[in-house]
């Protein structure tokens, strides 16, 4: 599996819509202080699910929208898809390639597809667990990260090294078992209140 292309529009300072072919190999993205290399990061991160608008340099969501400038107007919403490669089945999906897209408008109103079917923040989360992407993924390191995971607390590390490991999807499956579990365990009693 390899990123193939990653299409942006109106997010951060890509006004325009701009699309980056990447190849196998190595790719580098080159350019002055300024110039928008970390937003491509950043684009990469927020199409996988990221909702903080810290963790992408901003304040709101909102901020993620192309602002506008002198010479230019705002735009109404920031559009992020990235293509992969899925020729080995790395994704436990029937395609040889994946396309994950996310848009937001202005409105707050967010949606996200894979292969141009809507879906849930979910689907998407658990379409990359244990294989490195996504927004907690050790494949995706932003600017500061680094310094992060070198002096964080040791749970900030074994989250990493759990998700190298592959066991993140089990470890969520439990949680979420457990949880219903509790809720299941509540009903129980408010029904043995009735029952008395």
């Amino acid at each position: 599996m390899y990123l193939k292309s990653i299409e942006v529009q109106g997010f951060k300072s890509f006004a325009n819509k701009i699309l980056f072919d990447f190849h196998k190999g190595i790719t580098g993205i080159v350019g002055p202080n300024g110039s928008g290399k970390s937003n491509v990061a950043d684009a990469v991160r927020w199409v996988l699910g990221e909702q903080s608008a810290k963790q992408l340099r901003g304040a709101k969501m909102e901020d993620v929208i192309f602002a506008g400038t002198q010479a230019r107007k705002p735009v109404g919403f920031a559009y992020v898809a990235i293509t992969l490669d899925n020729s080995d089945h790395a994704l436990p999906v029937d395609y040889d390639e994946v396309t994950v897209s996310r848009r937001v408008y202005r409105s707050g109103e967010s949606e996200y597809q894979i292969n141009g079917n809507g879906c849930r923040l979910k689907d998407i989360t658990e379409l990359f667990y244990d294989t490195g992407i996504g927004k907690e993924g050790y494949s995706i390191i932003g600017q500061g990260q680094i310094d992060k995971i070198l002096s964080g607390k040791p749970e900030e590390r074994r989250e990493l090294f759990d998700e190298a490991a592959g066991i993140v999807k089990f470890k969520r499956r439990k949680a979420a078992a457990v949880k219903k579990l509790e809720n299941e365990r509540n009903n129980l009693v408010g029904v043995n209140d009735i029952l008395s």
